[in-house]
């Protein structure tokens, strides 16, 4: 394994953020190792630390962006797929502005300015992510795939369906990530705008500094005022675009990603079932299990016990945010001896039950819950969608709509493989343990 890698001196970069147009400063600091990605505002009142993980995305159309609380960081994808071609593990960007410099639409810049930089060698390998099994991801007719690979490289084949705009036309093309490659054949490549998104987007006032020459502006006869670097960089850029959103994962990837006309929002989508698949491989290695809290951990935070613990294991927390645990229902479950003989259904009492459970654990992960229990207070738009039956695995997933001090509310369901087996808006009131 590689070990981890930081820049051996500092860089500086100025420029307008694309969409804003707002100048921007941006200086490149070499980092510890184990820190990653990291981007840091210093134009806020307080500066504001934001990890470059698919944790801290911010929703966005067109661009990729990270945020905390109100502060956020636009059109970061250039940046981070520069820092990816180039192996970069750990690294501080301090940015004076809301979105990074736009420059020529693509990541030449900020390759060539980190590539000066010179690289160390740290002290622990980088951390690293098989696709060990298919991930499938689609949005209308966008698609994407994450495929093992016998390789320990990045391939990517894109294919770009443009062919309704003759400006464009389809153009498909496979590549292996290496640092060599993206320097020659991907830094170069910009990003483009249909002649008709680009008067839609300035009406709106976005990118009004920009004019054809400075940008890939495409009608029907290809670019206006302007000339392809490539006959095909329209698909070279949406793989950039693809490499920088990957990068969202901390980690180098070792497998195949297939995408048909996928953007940003089913790029990061990918990147966190793999930031998922990643770390379950790392619960393995370590425990020896893919559970985040095994049977004996939810037993010291719940009181629960047979035949009301209805939760074995949780296998995904995202912060104080979401939770996702796991029921294996057996023919040998209590409530199959009279619900019902002959016909073995679970209740679906109990499949509520085990989502209040669950939504229990989400809130002990917060240190003011801790000593706390979650009590049911009532329950709202509830759905029992398909029966659960003996064989059957339970994924138990709750997401916090709302906290406070003394109650909570989750949006909670239940799922068998991709089907709903249950759904509730459940209430919950937080009360000390030593009351109950």
């Amino acid at each position: 394994m590689k070990p981890q890698k930081t820049i051996a001196d500092q860089a500086r970069l100025s420029g307008k953020g694309m969409f804003g147009g707002q100048e921007v400063r941006v200086l490149f600091r070499s980092a510890d190792v184990d820190t990653g990605i990291v981007f840091i505002r210093k134009d806020t009142p307080e500066p504001v630390r934001i990890e470059a993980t698919v944790r801290n995305i911010g929703e966005r159309s067109r661009r990729t962006a990270i945020k905390k609380g109100d502060a956020s960081i636009e059109t970061i994808e250039h940046c981070m797929a520069a820092i990816n071609a180039l192996e970069i593990n750990n690294i501080i960007i301090e940015v004076e502005g809301p979105e990074l410099p736009g420059f020529d639409g693509g990541p030449g810049e900020y390759f060539k300015t980190l590539k000066k930089c010179g690289f160390l060698e740290q002290s622990k390998p980088r951390k690293e992510l098989i696709v060990t099994e298919p991930i499938t991801l689609s949005d209308g007719d966008a698609s994407i795939y994450a495929l093992p690979a016998s390789t320990d490289e990045l391939q990517i084949t894109y294919d770009l369906d443009y062919t309704k705009h003759t400006g464009i036309g389809r153009q498909m093309l496979s590549c292996t990530l290496t640092t060599e490659y993206f320097e020659t054949n991907l830094a170069p490549a910009r990003t483009f705008l249909l002649e008709a998104e680009a008067k839609q987007f300035q009406s709106h006032g976005i990118g009004t500094h920009l004019s054809p020459r400075d940008i890939l502006v495409i009608n029907s006869d290809g670019p206006i005022k302007n000339s392809f670097r490539f006959p095909d960089e329209c698909v070279r850029h949406k793989i950039v675009d693809l490499i920088g959103d990957m990068a969202l994962t901390g980690r180098h990837i070792a497998g195949r990603i297939v995408a048909y006309k996928s953007g940003h929002s089913l790029n990061q989508k990918l990147a966190a079932k793999l930031l998922q698949m990643a770390e379950q491989q790392e619960r393995i290695t370590r425990a020896g299990t893919d559970a985040l809290l095994d049977i004996r951990r939810i037993q010291k935070i719940l009181p629960h016990r047979y035949p009301f613990l209805l939760v074995d294991k949780i296998i995904e927390i995202d912060g104080d945010r979401l939770i996702k645990g796991v029921k294996n229902v057996t023919y040998n479950e209590m409530f199959f001896q009279g619900h019902f003989p002959g016909t073995p259904i679970m209740p679906g009492v109990l499949i509520l039950e085990a989502l209040a459970q669950v939504s229990g654990l989400l809130f002990a992960q917060k240190l003011e819950h801790t000593g706390k229990l979650a009590l049911l207070l009532g329950m709202d738009n509830v759905k029992l969608r398909r029966p659960v039956v003996p064989g059957d695995q339970l994924i138990l997933i709750s997401e916090v709509v709302r906290a406070r001090s003394k109650t909570a509310v989750c949006k909670c369901m239940a799922m068998v493989g991709d089907a709903k087996a249950a759904e509730a808006e459940i209430k919950f009131m937080l009360v000390d343990d030593e009351t109950v």
